[in-house]
């Protein structure tokens, strides 16, 4: 199963312009995410910065992974 998601995930990134943007935007949140993990000691600021990351992070899986859901279901259709 997981590998057919990967499957998918790779046909989608190749054939979706939209699913490709939600895609690249995660991975810039995930490596500003990890720039701010790395620092000994986080500020109010970043400690506020990392759960807006994280949230936005978490709102492009659900959007990503419902379009995922959606291919599936006109595939099966």
């Amino acid at each position: 199963m997981e590998q057919q998601n990967e499957e998918l995930k790779a046909h989608l990134m190749a054939t979706d312009q939209q699913f490709r943007t939600l895609a690249e935007e995660h991975a810039r949140f995930h490596q500003q995410l990890e720039q701010l993990e790395a620092k000994a000691h986080l500020t109010w600021e970043d400690e506020v910065e990392e759960i807006r990351l994280k949230k936005q992070k978490l709102r492009l899986k659900d959007e990503m992974n419902a379009m995922i859901a959606r291919y599936r279901s006109q595939k099966v259709a």
